[in-house]
């Protein structure tokens, strides 16, 4: 069995009749039927019904034509791709990139795959880990780095980094004038909060408080950075966001919370079942290898 079978059999598959398939191919008809003979006898199956002027796929044929079509359809893509390679690649890549550390993360992968490949550049979108995945699935980006959680059955995804999550009130608070930089979950259960609107952050606020038989007061679900530090300033309540939503503010006061660690993870991820071009796959192999 080889590409050129299996060209054959695509052909006769798809034409259903030999003389045609023959003509297509450029070959005479008698040598085309013996190689799907031949084809038959190596995989011990009949893959044809014969009768009439025209033929028949058996069920064992229809699903080596699915096959078949898969096999050469990767082996012209390696092909290409290859080739592409050997001349330099270049393109562009889009990729979403989620508020907080992810344009930190990303930024060393940027700029050390432009330098192994100067004819890529990059299209870079931002915006809340569910806006980015809309975005894949709408095609508009290929790539995202969002946080977790997410939906592991629609993207491939692995770890790239971590956040601490940090508690941002008013100076004014008294939980501010509190010694330390840190401070423990169970101190906010009756402080009113700000938290993100993306409805998976609410839910994994909501499970963090129910380990110590709490709920979180709720006032205000939100995005921006900027809109929480001036809320948070304000004493209107205390904000749980990652470490890096911190935005300079002499009205702001900055703790980690504790208790166990509270940590965000941002998660690479690409939608599955989508194939991607090679300069993706070539950048996805340099993120892991970067880690």
């Amino acid at each position: 069995m080889d590409f050129k079978s299996l060209t054959y059999f695509i052909t006769v598959a798809e034409e259903l009749n030999f003389t045609k398939a023959a003509e297509k191919l450029c070959m005479s008809q008698p040598p085309l039927s013996n190689q799907i003979k031949a084809l038959e006898r190596e995989l011990d199956t009949v893959l044809f019904i014969r009768g009439g002027r025209f033929l028949q796929l058996t069920e064992a044929g229809k699903l080596y034509y699915r096959h078949a079509k898969e096999i050469l359809a990767l082996a012209n893509k390696a092909s290409s791709e290859v080739r592409a390679l050997g001349k330099g690649m270049t393109g562009k890549i889009s990729i979403g990139l989620v508020e907080g550390s992810a344009p930190n993360i990303a930024s060393k992968w940027i700029e050390s795959f432009m330098q192994l490949y100067p004819g890529i550049s990059f299209k870079i979108v931002d915006g809340n880990s569910d806006e980015l995945i809309d975005k894949l699935r709408s095609g508009l980006i290929n790539l995202a780095v969002i946080t977790n959680p997410c939906d592991y059955t629609l993207l491939n995804s692995f770890n790239v980094g971590q956040e601490q999550i940090t508690a941002f009130m008013s100076k004014d608070n008294p939980l501010a004038k509190l010694p330390g930089n840190t401070i423990s979950l169970s101190s906010l259960k009756d402080q009113p909060l700000i938290v993100p609107s993306r409805p998976a952050h609410v839910d994994m606020i909501y499970k963090w408080f129910k380990e110590i038989d709490a709920k979180p007061k709720i006032i205000c679900e939100m995005d921006n950075y900027l809109d929480v530090a001036a809320l948070s300033g304000s004493n209107i309540g205390i904000s749980l966001f990652p470490k890096t939503s911190y935005v300079p503010n002499p009205q702001l006061v900055a703790k980690d919370v504790v208790d166990s660690e509270r940590y965000i993870d941002y998660m690479f991820v690409w939608l599955k079942g989508k194939p991607l071009s090679l300069i993706y796959e070539t950048f996805i192999d340099h993120v892991k290898n970067s880690l």
